[in-house]
């Protein structure tokens, strides 16, 4: 028997969630490997999915962020305000293209792109059935 600090990769289990040189890949598009399918899953469509998705979306503006206010002249005030308009409208169009980028992110992971949260789907449940109780029930 082999001493544990001898073991090959196969010994060892499959990481089940990203550490933060894989995490910063799976930010910038990069795939991350299948045994972290249920990750990626519950990151991208689990509870507070919405909240990770809008803080993912800021770190590659983050140089930006920094750049307008250290490389910029002028007041504080001046380059915070640069600093504030930047993110609001990386924040807007965050929002704009979220379900895009949710489903993109999903598919390059081997997931279906319309994929959604246990809570959103009994909701689209219940709305069928309330729609259909209403309208349908002549037929």
């Amino acid at each position: 028997m082999t001493s544990p600090a001898f073991r090959t990769n196969e010994n060892r289990p499959a990481a089940t969630k990203p550490n933060f040189v894989q995490w910063l890949g799976y930010v910038a598009g990069k795939r991350l490997p299948l045994s972290m399918q249920d990750w990626v899953k519950n990151d991208l469509v689990g509870k507070g999915a919405v909240s990770r998705h809008l803080f993912r979306s800021m770190i590659p503006f983050l140089p930006i962020f920094v750049g307008f206010l250290v490389l910029f002249p002028g007041a504080l005030w001046l380059r915070g305000s640069m600093v504030l308009l930047s993110v609001l409208l990386a924040m807007f169009y965050t929002v704009a293209f979220m379900d895009l980028n949710r489903g993109r992110r999903l598919q390059v992971h081997g997931l279906p792109a319309d994929l959604k949260s246990d809570r959103k789907r009994a909701a689209l449940d219940d709305e069928r059935a309330r729609y259909e109780k209403l309208h349908l029930r002549d037929r």
